[in-house]
């Protein structure tokens, strides 16, 4: 398994609020995560960085119990996701009220476990995995906003939604409240026939179509570190390219 990530602060922010981890624990299970934080001139940078810590060391500490993941059941492991999403909201939101600075700060967080069998998901807000073969892309997680909202009820098409001043208000985010309740998904590997996951903030997404970032993809080479930079690279230029209005972030994983 080989993977790259890259975060970028964009064409119109001061700060980077972005933050990522990837960690492979062997040459077939590996974990990241992908944190969009929010909240003044630093709690945003503050927030993801303590989520993304949080949600890993929790996986940390349950892989050293359970090497590789590999005594733990379905059930174990969602909850386990599930653990990791509430230490990151408790680590940011007690942050958030000790020091005034940076009250009411929060961040999304989308993260994923890569096993041999199965690939688990999991997200709180408007950051997204996806998972691409062939050219054809598939959006795993669903975002946590107010457009999607209004998509799911029949409100706005997608396309309004894109283009909606209100795209990027979430209606659930990592530390802005006591508790958090994230989304757990998982593919069966037998049911993916691609090649490559992706976990991006909405810095990317807000300017690239999800089937270009699936054709650039294409471009990678089975088991190719350097191609994958070199996508992560294209995919943060092209979002630049086209107004950068936010940070960005992009980590490619080949499974």
């Amino acid at each position: 398994m080989v993977f790259y990530g890259k975060t970028d602060v964009g064409m119109k922010r001061a700060v980077n609020q972005d933050n990522f981890i990837i960690r492979a624990y062997s040459p077939e299970v590996l974990t990241t995560v992908v944190c969009d934080g929010m909240g003044g001139a630093n709690g945003g940078s503050v927030a993801s960085a303590l989520a993304a810590r949080a949600f890993m060391d929790v996986l940390d500490d349950r892989q050293n119990q359970f090497p590789l993941f590999r005594d733990m059941s379905e059930e174990e492991i969602c909850d386990m996701l599930v653990e990791a999403s509430i230490e990151a909201n408790r680590a940011v939101y007690r942050k958030g009220n000790a020091d005034q600075s940076l009250s009411g700060m929060g961040t999304t967080l989308v993260g994923c476990l890569v096993l041999p069998e199965t690939i688990y998901t999991i997200n709180v807000g408007d950051s997204r995995m996806y998972l691409t073969g062939d050219g054809t892309i598939r959006q795993v997680t669903h975002d946590h906003s107010y457009v999607q909202y209004l998509v799911d009820i029949g409100k706005l098409t997608p396309t309004e939604a894109k283009n909606s001043r209100n795209r990027n208000i979430i209606t659930r985010a990592v530390g802005t409240e006591r508790t958090v309740n994230a989304d757990v998904f998982t593919t069966p590997h037998a049911d993916f026939r691609g090649e490559y996951i992706v976990l991006c903030s909405d810095g990317l997404t807000n300017h690239v179509e999800p089937e270009e970032i699936g054709a650039i993809l294409t471009q990678c080479k089975p088991g190719d570190g350097d191609s994958l930079r070199l996508a992560c690279e294209e995919l943060v230029e092209k979002a630049n390219e086209r107004g950068g209005s936010d940070n960005i972030t992009a980590v490619i994983a080949s499974v």
